[in-house]
């Protein structure tokens, strides 16, 4: 769909005046832009509905506000679920005076399918921060206690933890640590370029 301009990591200000610029339109003309949605797939005329509409994603994502995501990113979801909203509707035939309501359902549905997400990902986070922070301090024991590298059912068995639950924290600390080790390799690089000897061996 064409003519919408999308104002990713906007102020607020600039969001509310982009949506707060189309106000609702009559019954009549929402009807007659439905219409030709219908029949002939316009986009010009989705666009028109769509542009009508984004005060809804504005106000469902001000209402949302607090919930864990930025209003600038809500009120992007919201818009994404204005223009399916309107799609579905016109091209099912629906009648104008459901349309606001329909927006107002989908938007709302969206929304917060988008936060619940949200809130999944960041307690998945969490939860493996605390699994990372409790496998290293077992492993760093159970190799001072067997001086070598404990297994995987050592580790299940002192963590109270399912062998494939510590083979899938050992997996992930072990990408992590290795993002990590990526990102730092250029600095380390330009140290050991740069705290030479004359001989090539770095200073002590």
């Amino acid at each position: 769909m064409t003519g919408i301009d999308w104002a990713e990591d906007s102020p607020l200000d600039a969001i509310s005046a982009q949506a707060r610029a189309y106000p609702p339109l009559p019954l009549d003309e929402v009807d007659a832009l439905l219409q030709r949605t219908h029949t002939t797939g316009g986009n010009a005329a989705a666009a028109t509905l769509v542009r009508h509409h984004l005060s809804i994603a504005l106000d469902a994502a001000l209402q949302r506000k607090d919930k864990g995501l930025d209003v600038g990113d809500l009120y992007q979801e919201g818009s994404i679920a204005v223009v399916t909203a309107v799609d579905e509707y016109a091209h099912r035939g629906g009648n104008a005076a459901g349309l606001r309501s329909y927006v107002e359902r989908v938007v709302a549905l969206h929304l917060d399918a988008a936060l619940e997400r949200e809130a999944q990902e960041r307690e998945a986070g969490e939860a493996f921060v605390r699994d990372a922070q409790s496998y290293e301090l077992v492993e760093v024991e159970l190799r001072h206690r067997f001086d070598r590298a404990p297994t995987s059912i050592e580790m299940a068995a002192a963590l109270e933890w399912s062998v494939e639950h510590v083979e899938t924290v050992a997996e992930m600390l072990s990408e992590a640590r290795a993002l990590n080790d990526e990102t730092l390799l250029p600095y380390l690089d330009d140290t050991e370029q740069g705290d030479t000897t004359g001989d090539g061996e770095p200073e002590a």
